[in-house]
């Protein structure tokens, strides 16, 4: 029997160390796809069914087209008209030093994911290379303890995935410690409630959606001003980003 390539079964100890690493340092984006790696076993699988039971998702399925790829073209980037998706995409890109291809080098650092041609393991990057298109449409920050946390607590209500949920928890529960405040954590909350009662972000053509208003995306996506986390942001000031090796507690 041929050896599976699509992890099957989760691993908690690796998780929980690198949750712990991650909190430390927040810059050290490695550990997310560690985690992502040790507890997301069958998300692919279950959200790829998910996507070709349309027939636009078949279709998107079908073309397979790799986002890194396609959102590492400056060109391409630099098409997008004002007030679009991918216009507020680019100012992101510009502000943060971000790039989709530098997010796909970072998932990997450590070598443990096998690339591979395959369906599951294809929608996993697909998540990836759209996750700072959700910071985009979310306005979550990117470069912030509490945007981020947000935003996987956002993911997890969309996609599903012990990782994504493991991450949201974990930040919240020692943003209670950090900050002696519960302002975080009902960011966090607020962002999954904004995930759940979102359109399935990861079925969308994103071609598409990159050339729409963002105001109107938001709207049609269901997307709503996240109020809790620009409280939150206020009420915090640099301990929204604890885990920034700058304000990190001693």
């Amino acid at each position: 029997m041929a050896e599976t390539l699509i992890p099957d079964r989760r691993d908690w100890k690796t998780a929980r160390a690198a949750l712990r690493t991650l909190l430390r340092n927040g810059d050290d984006t490695t550990q997310v796809f560690v985690i992502m790696r040790a507890l997301n076993a069958g998300n692919g699988k279950r959200n790829y069914a998910r996507l070709v039971r349309s027939f636009e998702g078949g279709e998107i399925a079908f073309a397979q087209i790799e986002l890194a790829d396609t959102l590492s073209d400056p060109a391409y980037i630099a098409s997008f008209k004002p007030g679009t998706v991918g216009a507020a995409y680019r100012d992101f890109l510009a502000a943060t030093g971000y790039s989709a291809m530098g997010l796909a080098d970072v998932s990997n650092l450590d070598k443990a994911e096998v690339p591979m041609r395959h369906p599951y393991a294809w929608f996993g990057r697909r998540i990836r290379d759209t996750h700072d298109i959700w910071h985009t449409l979310t306005g979550y920050k990117a470069d912030e303890t509490l945007g981020e946390a947000c935003l996987v607590a956002f993911s997890y209500a969309q996609v599903g995935g012990l990782g994504w949920a493991f991450i949201a928890v974990g930040a919240a529960l020692k943003s209670i410690v950090v900050t002696k405040r519960l302002a975080f954590a009902r960011a966090v909350w607020e962002g999954y409630r904004s995930g759940r009662r979102a359109a399935w972000l990861a079925g969308e053509d994103y071609p598409a959606l990159l050339n729409e208003p963002i105001a109107a995306a938001r709207t049609r996506l269901n997307i709503g001003e996240p109020i809790a986390y620009r409280r939150a942001q206020a009420t915090l000031g640099a301990l929204a980003s604890y885990a920034s090796p700058v304000n990190a507690p001693a």
